[in-house]
């Protein structure tokens, strides 16, 4: 597969709207009910432009097949240098290798950046994206039960963390 990161752009939207609706719809990795219009992703992604934070694209053959941004942590001035980050991919793309390369960039704009710390927030039940988040340096640092509720149940979030810093 050819695949290239790049900044997304708004003639990405479609796609942006697309992969985040599923995930919707369809997981607890965002504990959002309704689905996106393409306006409130439009008005997000402006939005992340205005602020200055990454939104970055996996495409393959011209088709976006997988997103990734990050934010600040918290909206105080002391939770500048923190941030936690997203990562959404379509169906027919995950366990390829492309979340890795969307998680990769975003450490390394992070890094770029100046920033302290990566942060995730991540279902409990998703072992999936907990044990790929630890392939590449992230520490389970918190367990909070029964914070989340969807689908009919109540959900825990595991938060992970990275230093984006080296300890010299």
């Amino acid at each position: 597969m050819d695949l290239i990161i790049r900044s997304a752009a708004p003639k990405d939207l479609p796609s942006l709207l697309e992969i985040i609706n599923h995930a919707i719809l369809n997981t607890t990795a965002i504990y959002d009910y309704e689905p996106r219009t393409l306006e409130q992703q439009k008005a997000w992604l402006e939005q992340m432009f205005i602020d200055g934070m990454p939104v970055i694209v996996a495409e393959s053959d011209g088709e976006v097949i997988g997103y990734g941004s990050y934010n600040i942590f918290r909206p105080k001035i002391g939770y500048k240098f923190s941030v936690e980050h997203s990562i959404y991919l379509d169906e027919k793309s995950r366990g390829m290798g492309v979340g890795g390369k969307l998680l990769g960039s975003l450490i390394q704009r992070a890094r770029e950046s100046g920033l302290h710390t990566m942060i995730a927030g991540i279902d409990a039940a998703n072992r999936g994206s907990i044990e790929f988040h630890k392939k590449y340096g992230f520490v389970e640092k918190g367990y909070l039960k029964e914070v989340g509720f969807k689908f009919d149940q109540w959900l825990d979030l595991v938060f992970m963390q990275l230093q984006l810093e080296d300890d010299d």
